[in-house]
């Protein structure tokens, strides 16, 4: 076990496994965070920083860890640097160096807490913009909001490939991972999957979102679009094995790679469910959990959908828990964040609607005013086949109140945009919970309309 003694704060080890630290005071006066390339040039232009670095890396690079820590000179190394740009410093995905800079990133922060975590803070920069622009052409090429008897007939996946074939880079880099991956090297080998690997995360690295998205997260309505969307990886080389590994085994591979371990540590930290959120994403944000879901591709834990039904969304690596023995509690949860993770399957499905939280005012609260008139809203079908159907109805009217700016006063409507973003419906499902609508929606309007005709009587 891993001792320090009583001057040395708990902070410091609370400070490794959270990125909190970014959005709090600058530690000792030092500058705001800076990526850990720039960081490391800082500390090599200070001879006490540079020489604690050198002396720490020696600690970690031991075998004894938990010896060579307790040691003096460790210590005394670890406190100078934890006042350094090098404490703080973070990385950019895609970023020219950035697997220098992750390898310094770890050269600090791995083994300093006990034990191996099961979730560990990114190293990447924390995402703050939002994939409201996207969403918006994602609707138009997807078809929400026109003719549903078009929209339906459409197979989304199929257009995202033929946009993607209207870009030059997207074409070319898709062209390349395909080639690589069809390619068989030998009876027995059907494809070099290192290199088909490194395709995908050339394209998904460096072809923009816009495209790449749209072929991950086109959203379906039949099994041959959801298939389609199934192969974008060409998952018979990038994904598939003979048997699956156990996903702790999967795991502890991936860990051994910086590049692997930072972006499955991304992934947790922007789509690790939150029952405290609109939409059980850490900070309500589907473009950090897109991200970082795309930025796992091409590395051992390579995600992808598990079968091509169009109505239930699961999504995995390829791995199970057989032979955990006393850790399949471990392995299970750590499965369910892929497989039953409410937050990654919503930001799927805004996607592929075309939509996003609208986040202002944060917790909304309702004043009492004028209701708009029955007519101009929106109505709700009482009666609604499965899940797709509801996740388009709904988001439609949530996208027309909010687009009018209207406020409303216990709306049925508006209740129902909120029950959307909080409500998990499970894959496969015919069951949706129905508002208490229905023949009491009409009622309103046909008393004003007798109360009309009553009146105008009465005037003539």
């Amino acid at each position: 076990m891993l001792v320090f003694p009583p001057h040395y704060p708990d902070e410091t080890l609370g400070s490794l496994a959270s990125p909190s630290s970014l959005q709090g005071p600058e530690p000792h006066g030092w500058r705001p965070p800076v990526d850990c390339v720039r960081a490391n040039e800082l500390c090599a232009a200070e001879s006490n920083c540079s020489s604690r670095y050198r002396t720490l890396r020696q600690c970690l690079a031991g075998r004894d860890r938990n010896t060579m820590l307790a040691n003096k000179e460790c210590q005394a190394a670890l406190e100078v640097l934890q006042e350094s740009p090098l404490y703080d410093c973070r990385c950019k995905r895609g970023m020219k160096k950035e697997l220098q800079c992750l390898q310094i990133y770890w050269s600090i922060h791995l083994g300093l807490t006990e034990g191996e975590e099961f979730y560990e803070a990114s190293p990447y920069e924390p995402v703050t913009s939002r994939l409201s622009d996207i969403f918006r052409l994602a609707s138009i090429f997807s078809g929400t909001g026109a003719d549903p008897v078009v929209s339906a007939k459409s197979n989304h996946c199929l257009d995202a490939a033929k946009a993607c074939n209207l870009n030059d880079n997207c074409k070319k880099l898709r062209s390349s991972y395909i080639s690589i991956c069809n390619r068989e090297i030998s009876p027995t080998e059907r494809c070099n999957r290192r290199k088909c690997h490194k395709a995908l995360r050339q394209f998904f690295d460096r072809v923009p979102s816009e495209y790449t998205y749209r072929m991950l997260f086109c959203s379906c309505q039949d099994q041959a679009c959801a298939e389609r969307r199934r192969q974008t990886i060409l998952p018979s080389c990038s994904y598939e094995d003979k048997e699956k590994p156990n996903c702790l085994d999967l795991r502890s591979v991936c860990r051994t790679d910086h590049l692997c371990r930072s972006r499955l540590a991304d992934f947790h930290a922007n789509c690790r469910a939150s029952y405290q959120t609109l939409t059980s994403c850490p900070a309500d944000n589907y473009q950090a959990c897109l991200g970082s879901y795309a930025g796992m591709i091409g590395f051992d834990m390579t995600p992808n959908y598990v079968d091509s039904n169009p109505t239930g969304i699961v999504v995995s690596p390829w791995c199970s828990c057989r032979g955990s023995g006393n850790m399949e509690e471990e392995c299970e949860k750590f499965l369910r964040d892929f497989t039953e993770n409410p937050c990654l399957r919503n930001a799927i499905q805004a996607f592929g609607n075309g939509t996003d939280v609208n986040l202002s005012p944060k917790n909304p609260s309702f004043q009492a005013t004028q209701a708009p008139r029955v007519e101009k809203i929106p109505s709700l079908p009482d009666d609604l086949s499965d899940s797709t159907s509801l996740g388009t109805s709904v988001i439609t009217t949530c996208t027309s109140v909010q687009e009018q700016g209207l406020k409303a006063n216990n709306s049925k409507e508006l209740s129902m945009c909120f029950t959307e973003l909080t409500t998990n419906i499970i894959p496969g499902s015919n069951k949706v919970i129905k508002p208490n609508s229905g023949p009491s929606r009409a009622r309103p309007t046909t008393a004003l309309t007798a109360l009309s005709l009553l009146m105008l009587k009465l005037a003539l």
